[in-house]
């Protein structure tokens, strides 16, 4: 179920991750592995509509456990080939700003794999967006080989020295384990947002 949605629609997932596999096989592994569990426990997913890399794993593999997956591609990146041919539907933008806009409308959540700058470009948005009150929806990191450690860790930096209350540090969720991922992102609760009241005025 959606996150404040008391409808039977299928969830969807928006999932960010590299265009590149990484050199080390654990990481195609565990895209493999968490693609296939969404597609088996009947959520759908959002992404990037790339062909490669881990972008293109993931949709492979849900698609192959028979989920649906729904491609967002500006039209520059269509025109350098790289576009998934055989997904359930493909929405074509014209800029990269129109793209993460559409994926994010159409997600009830967002999921960060492994990836490059791109892909925490995508989930820091979306977490300020969330702390902000402009959706509530949960953001969570499949942290494969501790590799979003250092996003977590910055994230405790922030809260130590008074840069972030701890409420929407504890926003993020980072777990190896994708069963356990899907659980927390399925039951999240959001936090009341940031500026809600008026802020304290220092003098």
């Amino acid at each position: 179920m959606i996150p404040g949605d008391s409808s039977e629609r299928p969830m969807i997932l928006c999932v960010y991750c590299g265009t590149s596999f990484g050199d080390d096989p654990a990481y195609l592994a565990a895209a493999k592995a968490c693609a296939g569990l969404f597609a088996e426990a009947g959520v759908d997913i959002v992404y990037g509509g790339a062909t490669v890399g881990l972008m293109g794993a993931v949709a492979d593999a849900a698609l192959a456990a028979g989920g649906k997956v729904v491609g967002v591609m500006p039209q520059a990146l269509v025109d350098r080939e790289i576009a998934h041919l055989g997904l359930t539907e493909m929405h074509v933008t014209q800029t990269m700003h129109e793209r993460k806009a559409l994926m994010a409308e159409l997600a009830a959540g967002f999921v960060a794999l492994p990836g490059g700058p791109g892909t925490l470009d995508e989930m820091i948005e979306q977490w300020t967006w969330g702390l902000l009150g402009i959706h509530a929806k949960p953001c969570g990191f499949l942290n494969v080989k501790g590799y979003f450690d250092p996003i977590e860790a910055m994230t405790r930096r922030m809260v130590a020295e008074g840069f972030l209350q701890k409420q929407y540090a504890d926003m993020l969720i980072f777990t190896d384990d994708p069963a356990e991922l899907l659980e927390r992102l399925r039951s999240y609760v959001a936090p009341p947002p940031k500026w809600a009241q008026p802020p304290a005025v220092l003098v």
